[in-house]
Parts: C-alpha cells; structure tokens; sequence
C-alpha cells in the first residue's frame, strides 16, 4: 500500500511531462499555417477559417501595411512587399519589370509565360508544372511572404487537357490574399474553390477565348468574390466583353497607371474591376 502512495506523484509527473506541450520545431520542418485556406466543410458553400494577419504565419503583418502592384505586360505583374520582396508573375523575360524581382513565378502555357532561362540573379524560380508526373507544389515563405500554388489542366498542343500543367499562385502578405489565375483553361470545381480559399485581390486573364471565354472566366471571378479584381492577358474588345459579362455586381473603373497600392484595410466595400494602365 505504501509503495502505490509513493509511486502516485511520479506517475502524475509523467503524465504531465506527456501532456506539456512541446517545443515548437523550426519554421522550414513544417508546413506553413495560410490564413486565406478555405475550410470545405459543406460544399458548395465554403466556410472561411478566421485568422489574425500577425499569428497566422511567422511574418509580421499589419491591415495598414501596403503592397504595391504594377501591371508589366501581358500575364506579367510585379508585386512588392511591405518587407522589401518583389515578385514577378508569369515571368518569361519578355515584359521585364523595372528590377530584378526576388521571385519569380511562370506556368507553361506559352512561351510567353515562362523561360527555362531566366536572369541567375533571380533567387527563387517557381515552375507552375511539376516533374516527372508529379503536379507542381509550392508552400514556401520568402520574406514576409508566404507562396503556394494550386494546380490545374491546360490544353496541349493536340487539344487534350494536360493534367496539372498551369498553377494559381496564392501570395499571403501584409494580411492579403492576392491571386494570379495564369493561363486557366477550365472552369474551377468546388475543390478547386475549397484548396484556393479567400483571394482579395485577384489577377484574371481576360482574352476573349484564349484562356475562356468572357462568360466562363466571368463565372470563376463571380464565384472567388474577391474585392479587387486585376484584368491582363490582352486588350481592347475581350476586356469590353468581360466588363459586359460582370454585370452590376461589380464596379468597374480604368486606371490612370500602371500601378495600384493596397493595403486589407483599403480594400474596395463593392467588388471592383480596376483596369491598369497598359492592359
């Protein structure tokens, strides 16, 4: 009896130490936590996890921090961080930004939208297709930014869909989520939804039929609900179209430049097509 008595406080020290919990391991062992990741706990209809902008990833992040946008060429967007990060978007050395971007991100559309070649000085390179029949699969943070992709079809040269062969970066920063399409090809599905989660500024190509069509790519855009909507891709007419298609749940506005600051807090209240200068 004794003996029980003694071994009761070491039995409950051990199951203390069992239960305390652990260290936290470094950032780069685990995958990072995004604060814009959609919760599917009812498809179709899509729950959004609450967050808080400076816990949710080892980044420091504020609703007054800004991040700047500027529209280069074609898909091509240079996205600067409040941390000092640029980023250029389906970067294929055509439409050069104004300096050498820290990131660059490409997907293998078209040669317009990537280069097996691009400047050494560039440091991170991320291929929007995946090798050896693996999907590509990016959750990385470089700054004070956190990148990730989802992946989807595109149609080769025979006109069958290549599984996997275009990405939808997500770029998680100063509490934002910010998204470029690339070169879509196909309406998303719920899964699709569910993986991409909140986007509040959105980069959409708009061509007409080259990617989709201005109903089809309107019906994506509609579905993401995001506050601040960026056009590329191409000009004149198929813009006119997608404007047209959006209808009166969006407002629509054309730019006098190539750039646009924001910041969570500055964010539009009425979904806003805004068209920079030089799409």
């Amino acid at each position: 009896m004794m003996l029980r008595y003694l071994l009761l406080p070491f039995a409950a020290i051990a199951l203390l130490h069992f239960l305390w919990p652990m260290p936290a391991r470094a950032q780069n062992s685990t995958r990072p936590i995004s604060q814009c990741q959609a919760i599917a706990e009812a498809l179709p209809d899509v729950a959004f996890a609450s967050f808080n902008p400076r816990a949710a990833l080892n980044v420091q992040a504020v609703v007054s921090d800004e991040v700047k946008i500027t529209y280069i060429g074609h898909s091509t967007f240079l996205i600067e961080t409040p941390g000092g990060l640029s980023i250029a978007t389906d970067y294929s050395g055509w439409y050069a930004p104004p300096k050498t971007p820290d990131v660059v991100t490409m997907n293998k559309a078209h040669s317009s939208h990537y280069t097996l070649t691009p400047d050494p000085a560039i440091k991170h390179v991320l291929h929007g297709w995946g090798g050896d029949g693996e999907p590509a699969d990016h959750d990385v943070v470089i700054g004070d930014t956190y990148i990730r992709n989802v992946t989807t079809d595109i149609r080769a040269g025979s006109g069958m869909m290549e599984p996997d062969g275009n990405s939808i970066f997500i770029f998680e920063v100063a509490g934002l989520c910010i998204g470029h399409l690339g070169h879509l090809h196909h309406e998303l599905d719920d899964t699709d939804y569910a993986e991409i989660g909140r986007l509040d500024v959105l980069m959409v190509p708009v061509d007409g039929g080259l990617t989709m069509g201005a109903e089809s790519m309107s019906r994506v855009v509609t579905r993401l609900r995001s506050a601040l909507i960026l056009p590329m891709h191409r000009r004149g007419p198929p813009v006119a179209n997608f404007l047209q298609m959006s209808g009166d749940g969006f407002d629509k506005s054309f730019a006098t430049e190539a750039s646009v600051t924001v910041s969570l807090r500055s964010l539009p209240k009425k979904p806003l097509i805004y068209i920079l200068q030089g799409v």
